[in-house]
């Protein structure tokens, strides 16, 4: 099953927003500047999580494939040679 990264990616970056206006707001910055700051970090946040979760979702995919080829290769092999002396 694939990972939708939108699902997690948006939650996480709205969250890290917030914890950064937060924190800039306790340090005494104006709002333009803890705005700025948060927007940046929150693009930062949910590019870096679309991003691992495509690695993840690639892997899961490569590890499905070679799951099903190994199983169809075993199947055949499995077989064996029915036809007679043909190789």
């Amino acid at each position: 099953m694939l990972i939708n990264p939108q699902s997690i990616a948006m939650p996480t970056a709205v969250i890290v927003f917030f914890v950064a206006s937060v924190i800039g707001a306790c340090y005494g910055n104006s709002p333009f500047t803890c705005c700025k700051r948060s927007l940046v970090a929150m693009v930062i946040t949910y590019t870096f999580i679309v991003i691992v979760i495509k690695i993840i979702n690639s892997i899961l995919v490569n590890a499905m494939i070679s799951k099903q080829t190994d199983k169809i290769i075993n199947e055949i092999k499995g077989k064996g040679n029915t036809d007679g002396d043909r190789s």
